[in-house]
């Protein structure tokens, strides 16, 4: 072969590649069945993650990681997810040999925000941060079991997501909310949420997206999640390192911190990205009830 005829047999083989990825794309693109309903949709969904029967068998749940930031300060933050079911969280971040916590024990809330000279201060969730815990996805999200939850799901059209295919859902949580999530056409894994907020300038959107799936005990759980916050907020990254499922967690874990606690202020007044401060150590639940006294013996564990 001379030289005058390799660069036309490149030429072939580029166009044969060209043609095989456009065929392939075609037969995924045939492969979309786009006439399903938002209950099949939904059902699907179930499926892919791990089914019903195995997300009921999860009580517990925690996930070890770090958040990306936009502060230049604290780019990386590990932080520990907490849940339990039906609707309990803790949520810790570490900086800096500082911790801070956000609790919800399913209906109130506590956020520990640090002060000077190192004293933790408690302020109880306002309606408004209760209403959005008691909204938030928890351990499986609105899609499972969602006719028991009294949400209601509608198609509200089919969109295109990082080059892919996926069903926009219009989801309808009991409270009245709404949120829009996003079903891959191909793999009906989510891939992205979004709902509005109350910002000190009116409404605004927060976008999710998940990706980079994990098979954990059978169950499909996204090990990136980034949040686009409201307009001029900017964004964060979760990336989850560890996922525990069903390590026992009592409810003492979910209780009031042991700490001052000062009356809640309102959060639309000087509001700013949502970012959890730091305080010098980390902060225990109120103590629980003394138990009886029992005689000495082997330790149960």
């Amino acid at each position: 072969m001379n030289t005058y005829e390799r660069p036309a047999i490149h030429r072939i083989i580029a166009s044969l590649l060209l043609a095989a990825i456009s065929s392939m794309a075609v037969a995924r693109e045939k492969a979309i069945d786009l006439k399903l309903t938002a209950a099949q949709i939904v059902d699907k969904n179930v499926a892919a993650r791990g089914g019903l029967e195995a997300w009921h068998k999860v009580d517990t749940m925690i996930e070890i990681g770090h958040l990306e930031t936009t502060n230049a300060a604290a780019p990386l933050v590990p932080f520990v997810l907490q849940l339990k079911r039906p609707n309990k969280s803790r949520f810790e971040i570490h900086s800096q040999d500082s911790t801070s916590v956000r609790i919800f024990n399913g209906t109130t809330g506590w956020r520990v925000r640090p002060q000077r000279g190192g004293v933790p201060e408690l302020t109880p969730f306002t309606p408004t941060e209760v209403k959005a815990a008691l909204d938030a996805p928890g351990i499986d999200g609105p899609l499972f079991d969602y006719l028991a939850k009294g949400v209601s799901v509608d198609l509200d059209g089919i969109d295109e997501i990082d080059g892919h295919k996926a069903f926009r859902l219009a989801v309808f949580l009991a409270s009245g909310a709404a949120r829009h999530i996003w079903i891959d056409a191909t793999t009906f894994l989510d891939v992205k949420s979004d709902r509005k907020v109350q910002t000190a300038t009116g409404e605004s959107v927060v976008t999710v997206a998940v990706r980079n799936y994990k098979l954990v005990n059978g169950l499909q759980i996204p090990h990136t999640i980034e949040t686009i916050g409201a307009a001029g907020h900017g964004s964060e990254k979760m990336v989850i390192e560890q996922v525990i499922v069903n390590s026992p967690l009592t409810d003492h874990v979910f209780t009031r911190p042991n700490v001052p606690m000062r009356a809640p202020v309102n959060p639309m007044v000087g509001a700013g990205p949502q970012r959890m401060p730091a305080f010098p150590a980390p902060i225990a639940p109120s103590a629980p009830p003394s138990a009886p006294s029992q005689p000495p013996g082997p330790n149960p564990q």
